[in-house]
């Protein structure tokens, strides 16, 4: 069995850069670069009808199918947003089998349409479920998240199951890892490794700690913010890396 998980968490930003260039292919060789088990994404387009006809490099398939590719045979996407010409959402890829996956609507106004995506994986037999989120960028709202969150995890968790929850929790407040942690003994990579937590958007110029992974039966060994790698032209958010061991 691998002793270690390296685990990615990533708001790709529909593929464009915070400048609006189409950067899908460059966040491609990006995450192909850095050997990931498991990737969590958030703002991935399942169709875009009018951005298909604009760009041409953009995929035949799904956003999801071109970035996970041969590398990522296991994968699965939530839809959140849905409009007339097409709809994006959350996304994760796994180095092992998805046994079942649940996408939870957890939007708490018109404006926002936000999910929750629950996947479970079979790793070396063993179940460990997996959570990608995208909150609210209002305080109120991802206070509800939060609970709705801590609610899943209760309820579909079993005691003893691995769970790791990551994606853009758009906290900027820093209110959700103490609640995680109180609720549900989650505890988040970065902050535990390094005393703070990561700085992740914008890219060009962190100063936000919006993206995190939180772990719950897993050793923390090492996290990182990719922010200061040759990726500011890629997406709006940083990308943040884990490397996480089954304890």
């Amino acid at each position: 069995m691998k002793q270690h998980i390296k685990v990615m968490s990533y708001n790709i930003h529909k593929g464009f850069s915070i400048n609006r260039q189409f950067t899908l292919g460059k966040i491609k060789e990006f995450m192909r670069h850095h050997h990931c088990d498991i990737i969590f994404l958030q703002e991935v387009v399942g169709e875009n009808q009018k951005l298909k006809k604009k760009f041409r490099e953009w995929p035949v398939e799904s956003q999801l199918e071109y970035l996970a590719d041969s590398v990522w045979s296991h994968h699965a996407y939530g839809k959140n947003a849905v409009y007339d010409h097409g709809h994006h959402g959350n996304a994760v890829l796994s180095a092992w089998p998805i046994l079942v996956y649940e996408n939870i609507d957890i939007s708490t106004n018109r404006i926002e349409n936000r999910g929750l995506l629950h996947a479970v994986i079979s790793r070396e037999g063993e179940k460990v479920h997996l959570f990608c989120a995208h909150l609210d960028l209002f305080e109120k709202g991802r206070q509800l998240q939060f609970k709705k969150i801590a609610q899943r995890i209760k309820e579909h968790v079993q005691e003893g199951e691995p769970v790791i929850l990551a994606g853009d929790f758009n906290d900027w407040r820093e209110k959700a890892s103490d609640l995680f942690f109180e609720e549900l003994q989650l505890v988040e990579v970065f902050y535990k490794l390094h005393g703070s937590h990561a700085l992740t958007f914008p890219s060009s110029n962190p100063h936000l700690p919006l993206d995190r992974i939180y772990v719950r039966g897993f050793e923390c060994l090492s996290s990182r913010c990719l922010a200061t790698e040759d990726i500011s032209d890629l997406s709006d958010h940083a990308a943040l890396l884990a490397d996480i061991r089954r304890s």
